[in-house]
């Protein structure tokens, strides 16, 4: 069984509704690196066991994830953020009274529009 990375985030943020022993056996799996063998002698529980306990606390991560969206609006935010970052940073490396202060604060300003969206 192959490591999805995105279930460490979904984790971060929804692991505190997992069951206990459902968040252990995630940690152990996606924090610690731990193999389904290592988790079920650890859990004295069989390696199928812990492989249907992973699946199903997955697919309780997707759910929410489906409902809430917050992993996907951190991660929209952060590269609304990003994309500020950079514009500002053109915008230091263009520096100049003419025009471009205008179009790059309505690039900034358009920046933190979006980014207000993303939490209404």
């Amino acid at each position: 069984m192959a490591k999805d990375l995105k279930y460490a985030m979904l984790l971060d943020f929804y692991g505190d509704l997992l069951t206990e022993k459902q968040q252990y056996i995630m940690q152990l799996y996606y924090y610690e690196d731990f193999s389904l063998a290592e988790i079920a002698e650890n859990e004295k529980i069989s390696r199928q066991g812990v492989h249907d306990a992973i699946k199903h606390a997955e697919q309780y991560l997707d759910q929410f994830e489906a409902k809430v969206g917050f992993v996907k609006k951190t991660m929209e935010y952060r590269g609304i953020v990003e994309a500020m970052k950079q514009c500002t940073a053109e915008y230091i490396e263009k520096y100049s009274y003419q025009r471009s202060i205008s179009e790059y604060t309505k690039k900034i300003t358009g920046y933190i529009e979006q980014s207000e969206e993303l939490f209404r």
